[in-house]
């Protein structure tokens, strides 16, 4: 049984109720997931297809706004004060080719802790989740690593992007 930390530091009421929602959509995945576990039935490769689905709209979207498919453009677009606050993240790199955050703490890996999944359970349901990041990456052109996850007991979730022309630096 694999240990998960996931103990948020920042705590005012306007985040909390922001991490509220983002906990709700979450347990909308695991009821899903499990429901379908429930009758058998089949369900990992159509959530995932459903899931990077949204993640090329949502792209989609967020191109549009940014008016730019530089990573820098998408940092500004999607990852604002805001969803740092919500995620404690930290940007650790951005530029037009690469963009590196780290999460912190997470509100979907929060609401599967609360329905007591298993250590499995939750490490599944964030890659199926994560498929929405895979979206948003190819629509900018970008390739997608997650090299830790909190959903996997590591201390921090590692968010890279790194355009599929350009060099790892």
């Amino acid at each position: 049984m694999r240990c998960i930390e996931n103990e948020a530091r920042i705590n005012n009421p306007v985040v909390n109720s922001i991490r509220g929602l983002l906990e709700h959509r979450a347990l909308w995945l695991y009821f899903i997931m499990d429901e379908a576990d429930k009758k058998g039935i089949p369900y990992e490769d159509t959530m995932r297809d459903a899931i990077k689905r949204c993640g090329f709209y949502q792209g989609g979207n967020l191109l549009k706004k940014g008016k730019t498919d530089s990573l820098n453009g998408l940092k500004r677009a999607l990852f604002g004060i805001a969803a740092r606050i919500v995620f404690e993240m930290k940007i650790i790199k951005s530029d037009e080719n690469n963009l590196e955050i780290d999460f912190y703490y997470c509100p979907l890996v929060k609401a599967w802790q609360k329905q007591n999944c298993t250590g499995e359970q939750i490490e599944k349901l964030c890659d199926i989740a994560m498929c929405g990041d895979r979206g948003i990456a190819e629509t900018y052109g970008a390739m997608f690593e997650l090299p830790k996850t909190i959903a996997r007991g590591d201390k921090k979730c590692e968010l890279r992007f790194r355009k599929k022309n350009s060099r790892f630096i």
